[in-house]
């Protein structure tokens, strides 16, 4: 499974491309950051995002696209801005029939280092040691967009497994009312 996993930001968007299968080591295919200028006005940083997100999708060809879910921060205009770059990124995958998956940050930080709390260092550091890369990818947003497709890679399997017994189970209810 080859996953592009995208750590929404207006100002820093990261972006890194995981390939492999849960219980296999993982190859780290790609890994970096859609810059825009703070002082630019909106539309264009979103377009900025879109043309990058789009490079990465025609560079790599991924299969599904794992987002950080927008969770509520303080700062309603970071919340908004990460809110706008998440609803692209979703945006570009959906123009070309990829799947989107949506993880919370507290799922990303267990499923790679064990515990929901850790804090970006952590996170950097596992993530480098599950990649077997020789340091830490910089800046935090680039290492978090490998950690969201290194999320995804491990709860794919068990989460196909639980929608299809969710499906299964409502063809048997139907079957017998």
């Amino acid at each position: 499974m080859r996953v592009l996993g995208v750590d929404p930001g207006l100002t820093r968007c990261g972006i890194g491309v995981v390939e492999g299968v849960a219980g296999r080591p993982l190859t780290m295919l790609g890994v970096g950051v859609v810059r825009t200028s703070a002082d630019a006005e909106i539309g264009d940083r979103l377009v900025a995002v879109e043309r990058g997100i789009e490079e990465w999708l025609d560079a790599y060809r991924p299969e599904l696209v794992a987002v950080e879910r927008v969770f509520s921060q303080h700062n309603v205009r970071t919340v908004m801005g990460t809110a706008q770059a998440s609803a692209v990124a979703m945006l570009c995958a959906a123009r070309r029939g990829l799947p989107v998956a949506l993880h919370t940050p507290s799922e990303v930080k267990a499923s790679v280092t064990g515990s929901g709390r850790a804090d970006k260092g952590q996170v950097g550091a596992m993530v480098t040691r599950l990649l077997r890369l020789d340091a830490p990818p910089k800046p935090a947003d680039a290492a978090d967009a490998l950690a969201l497709a290194i999320c995804h890679i491990w709860r794919a399997p068990a989460q196909n497994r639980l929608q299809r017994a969710v499906a299964a189970h409502h063809a048997t209810k139907g079957r017998t009312a």
